[in-house]
């Protein structure tokens, strides 16, 4: 968001500024969308996530319907909300959407095959429960920040985040081990308060209206190219070994899963949205975005 800030900033000529407040500090994370409604900050970004339920359209991107980036995975968020324009954000102007990278499994010994991953205790947090679930192994909650001491001790053998991780928090030196799956990925919005948005003139609503998915894009790229930094840094200090699912194991994976998006049709269309048709519209843009 420092660049997007910082573009506006160019783009309008001065004329707008962005003040950032970096997480937590202005409205905790799950306050951050109603802060915005009332007027306590004027943008905000925040994962949907947070609140389950409360974002039924944008949710199916949060499915693990195997995204291979970042970049494709935004670009689809992006397309899907701009397609349905859904009720969930009526009450906000959307500035950008975008997701973090692939969820894959970081481990303390190789995972070659889903048969490795079976009775293995894995930190996760949100979706990835219960993926890890259903797919054989034992999910454990708790903060980031407990989880190389837990390493350590035997209690968790590893984790399921995105990968940036193994720089970010050294992660590397625990679980040297990674293991491509592109499991899920968590979509955020950066939302505006309606009042402030109205209150803008013509030629600023226009820089931002054009950032919107140049934006997306941008963010994409800019977590995809920090995962790929962090894998090589890995590779250089802690020997990280990589390893890739089988196509018969990703089959059976995607097989385990599919009940997942099952339930997320029947559970959105009982709310009297077309469930069949967001995931058929999600596979179609994911293809399109993925080529």
């Amino acid at each position: 968001m420092e660049h997007w800030a910082k573009e506006v900033e160019k783009r309008t000529a001065g004329k707008v500024k962005v003040q950032t407040f970096p997480g937590g500090t202005l409205l905790p994370a799950k306050n951050i969308f109603d802060g915005v409604i009332s007027g306590l900050a004027d943008i905000g970004n925040f994962a949907m996530s947070y609140q389950p339920g409360r974002f039924p359209v944008s949710e199916v991107v949060d499915l693990p319907l195997g995204f291979t980036s970042a970049k494709a995975a935004s670009l689809t968020l992006y397309d899907l909300i701009e397609k349905y324009k859904p009720k969930e954000f009526e009450k906000v102007k959307i500035l950008t959407l975008f997701t973090c990278p692939p969820m894959n499994f970081m481990t303390k010994t190789p995972v070659r095959s889903l048969a490795d991953l079976k009775g293995m205790e894995l930190r996760v947090a949100g979706t990835s429960a219960e993926i890890v679930k259903r797919l054989g192994g034992i999910p454990v909650a708790m903060p980031q920040s407990e989880t190389p001491e837990a390493i350590q001790k035997g209690v968790v053998k590893g984790m399921v985040s995105s990968m940036e991780i193994l720089k970010d928090f050294k992660f590397a030196a625990y679980t040297p081990n990674a293991t491509v799956a592109n499991l899920s990925v968590v979509t955020f919005a950066v939302v505006m308060n309606m009042e402030k948005w109205n209150s803008l003139p013509a030629d600023v609503k226009k820089v931002l209206d054009d950032m919107r998915r140049e934006q997306a894009l941008w963010t994409g790229n800019y977590v995809d190219g920090h995962v790929a930094e962090a894998l090589d840094w890995s590779k250089k200090n802690h020997n990280l070994q990589m390893f890739s699912l089988s196509a018969a194991d990703t089959a059976t994976a995607n097989s385990l899963l599919q009940p997942m998006v099952e339930d997320y049709v029947k559970r959105v269309s009982a709310q009297g949205l077309p469930g069949k048709q967001i995931i058929a519209d999600a596979m179609a843009l994911k293809k399109k975005n993925e080529k």
